[in-house]
């Protein structure tokens, strides 16, 4: 008999991709919505609109969105982030900024909220989800723009960066508080690298150039077009916010990579302190069908001068989406929040899922289990008072349909504050954020 191809885990189980898009106003709440809230829970994530895609990185773009006003959950609903390539316009150039999928996170900035993927322009979103079009800064912006901006909480700066296969590899990025860009810097890289994310402190930021490298035959073949190197130094760019090129200085690390950072701050002595979601290796001979590697927290520490960080492991289970209050990103962070990665490609896709708080100044943590759950990233939501919240989907392999669960971030390990039950599964994605009401 002919040999059944598996099918790959990003299209099985609740990684695979939902075909309606649907609003539902009427939703059953479990506990106590905190009456504070006044926004949307925006998350995007992968979703292929043909059911199929070459890797969970590359299907077509997905926002889910909760409405939560006055101690309500006013509304549920999903949409297609309408790119050229979702609606048959694409122009079939890989590194056109307006061809790519905008499938991987939420950020408003500026009074504009974009959705984000790492090759392309941002993608501008309106309240209800719905796409307005690429923002390209007044056409001073030519290179992609980064998943993971970083909004300076002291100046409301937005910090990115865009890397590239061709020269420049790497361009660093500096929009003001009111949204105009203002300084655009190339950098020098050796080699086009896959840098998903990089570290904002008060004086610095720091840039990965980590051992996973552009593969042109893995581009041909349709995957994710990187693979693991042995022969790529991976190191620490160390660049002074405000100057050029010049100045940046590389600090060598162990082989291994990461997707995300949790936050760099910087201590008295202007030591550099990064918590990071660490991969011992990644992609080795192209990304698999079947399972995706597991991560650490880990952090790094570049002493000043140093040409070499000091490197720790924090705990020795597997996490990944490490989150922070936004409002200490770049500043010295008491609590880091990650997803336990058991449940899922990485692991026992029938264990329950769990997400961990990390006390960084007491050494200690506290885990939330979801029986019967399986988790995406949760996202941290700033209180009237104390430590916040957390909120994220949940999916419930019992209901077959996925909840938003509200955490109090300061008692993880709590029975949650409240559990939004919705219409539908949200499948496995990326990343997510509250969004105020203006």
């Amino acid at each position: 008999m002919p040999e059944v191809e598996a099918t790959p885990y990003w299209l099985d189980g609740n990684f695979a991709p939902v075909q309606e898009e649907i609003t539902s106003v009427t939703l059953e709440v479990e506990g106590a919505i905190p009456p504070e809230f006044s926004g949307v829970y925006a998350r995007n994530g992968a979703n292929p609109r043909d059911g199929h895609s070459g890797h969970w990185f590359l299907g077509d773009g997905m926002i889910h969105g909760v409405a939560l006003r006055d101690g309500r959950a006013d509304w549920y609903r999903n949409r297609w982030v309408r790119t050229p390539r979702f609606e048959g316009r694409a122009s079939g150039n890989p590194l056109d900024l307006r061809g790519s999928v905008a499938n991987t996170s939420v950020v408003a900035h500026a009074g504009r909220t974009f959705a984000l993927v790492e090759n392309a322009l941002p993608m501008r979103i309106g309240p209800e989800l719905e796409t307005l079009g690429y923002e390209d800064f007044g056409g001073r912006l030519t290179t992609p723009f980064t998943a993971h901006p970083k909004i300076c909480p002291e100046t409301g700066e937005l910090h990115f960066f865009g890397y590239s296969p061709r020269p420049p590899f790497l361009t660093y990025h500096v929009a003001d508080a009111a949204g105009a860009l203002v300084r655009s810097v190339a950098l020098p890289l050796p080699a086009p690298v896959m840098m998903h994310d990089f570290a904002l402190t008060r004086g610095h930021v720091v840039f990965m150039d980590l051992p996973v490298v552009f593969d042109l035959g893995m581009a041909l073949r349709g995957t994710m077009p990187f693979a693991w190197s042995d022969t790529h130094a991976p190191r620490l760019g160390v660049l002074p916010r405000g100057a050029g090129a010049e100045a940046l200085r590389w600090v060598a690390v162990e082989p291994g990579y990461v997707f995300h950072v949790g936050n760099a701050y910087e201590e008295a002595d202007g030591t550099l302190v990064l918590d990071v979601a660490w991969y011992p290796e990644l992609w080795r001979g192209g990304p698999s069908a079947s399972h995706f590697e597991q991560a650490r927290l880990r952090r790094w520490r570049i002493g000043p001068g140093a040409d070499r960080a000091r490197e720790s492991d924090l705990d020795d289970r597997a996490i990944e989406f490490p989150r922070i209050d936004e409002r200490r990103t770049g500043l010295a962070h008491g609590a880091l929040y990650a997803v336990q990665t058991g449940a899922g490609p990485s692991g026992d896709a029938s264990a329950d899922g769990a997400l961990v708080r990390y006390d960084l100044v007491r050494g200690r943590d506290a885990t939330h289990v979801f029986a019967r759950g399986i988790p995406s990233e949760f996202a941290h939501v700033p209180g009237a008072s104390g430590e916040g919240w957390l909120m994220g989907f949940v999916y419930d392999r019992v209901r077959g349909a996925s909840d938003l669960v509200i955490l109090a971030a300061s008692d993880v390990a709590a029975a949650p504050v409240a559990r939004v039950h919705l219409p539908r599964r949200v499948p496995q994605g990326f990343h997510g954020t509250w969004i105020p009401d203006a």
